[in-house]
């Protein structure tokens, strides 16, 4: 199998101003980056779509998307025509990510129930085949357990065909194995615990081997084309990488050797950065990688190194 080539995208969290923000988006442009993307979270940052929409008329190139867009937050008449509309905005840059939910507290806040893991999941793989249908073009009727349309057709048909590239992403066996079979580009994440907490122990090597091989069983002969996405929220660029990593070590549930070897964690010179990722390529198959906001310089001359590599 020839591996994806190198693409990187930055996770935006930060709400304007207006200025400061659009100046953000045109540098993370301006620096290589391939696409950027907005939590669909009621506690950080800018709403995604309207997000989406600005950075579509203030871009040329970025790709973009929401990372991801919480099933339960929208129904998939309206993000479709959502997605519809920015596809055609940003003339085909649109990366459709979609999630089953997790933050509990969010669910809680707002007043909007949160399910079971396997209600959530179900719901969401009805609202993909929905999705997928809805965003033909075509007239659609459909009946499923959660959701029901007849006859209806969503005007803006997006420019990419058949639908916008599809992300889902997840830590447990259901929402990956979910991912396999209906997404482009599947996100691996540490997993989420029933109470809506993150398992910070799951960021380590062999949970990340067993999350991909839940991938690989499910996916079956697509595995190939699928385009393998992580998140590195920790990323710091140092000569001392053992040191950073006994300093983070002493807040998690892992150890210092844990952490160096941990896919969502980058420590080093740039120079170790860049061998790192292609190990973790060959390794794992990663070669979407996208880090947080304030780290967009400090790593740009990794995106530089490696972008189409």
């Amino acid at each position: 199998m020839k591996p994806f080539p190198f693409r990187f995208g930055v996770q935006s969290r930060s709400a304007g101003p207006r200025q400061p923000w659009l100046e953000t988006v045109r540098r993370i442009e301006a620096l290589g980056y391939d696409s950027i993307s907005w939590p669909d979270h009621f506690v950080r940052g800018f709403e995604p779509v309207a997000a989406m929409a600005a950075a579509a008329i203030a871009t040329e190139r970025l790709r973009l998307s929401a990372f991801l867009f919480d099933n339960d937050f929208r129904h998939p008449v309206v993000l479709a025509m959502s997605a519809g509309s920015i596809d055609i905005l940003s003339n085909g840059r649109l990366e459709l990510g979609i999630g089953a939910g997790w933050l509990k507290d969010e669910y809680d806040q707002s007043g909007i129930p949160f399910d079971p893991a396997s209600v959530r999941i179900a719901r969401l793989e009805e609202a993909v085949h929905l999705l997928k249908l809805l965003l033909s073009g075509e007239r659609t009727t459909f009946s499923g357990e959660f959701y029901s349309v007849d006859g209806l057709q969503i005007p803006p048909a997006p420019v990419q065909r058949p639908h916008p590239p599809l992300v889902i992403g997840g830590g447990s066996p259901k929402i990956l194995s979910l991912a396999a079979r209906e997404a482009d580009i599947v996100g691996i994440t540490t997993r989420a615990l029933p109470d809506g907490s993150k398992d910070a122990a799951d960021m380590t090597a062999a949970a990340t081997e067993r999350k991909i091989a839940w991938v690989r069983e499910a996916a079956g002969d697509r595995f190939d084309r699928i385009e393998l996405n992580i998140i590195c929220p920790t990323v710091e660029i140092t000569d001392d990488r053992r040191a950073a990593a006994e300093r983070l070590a002493a807040d998690l549930p892992v150890s210092a050797e844990d952490v160096l070897d941990s896919p969502v964690v980058l420590i080093g010179t740039v120079d170790e950065i860049v061998e790192t990722l292609q190990d973790r390529r060959k390794r794992y198959g990663f070669s979407y990688i996208v880090v947080l906001e304030p780290v967009v310089e400090a790593f740009a001359p990794v995106v530089e190194r490696l972008t189409g590599r």
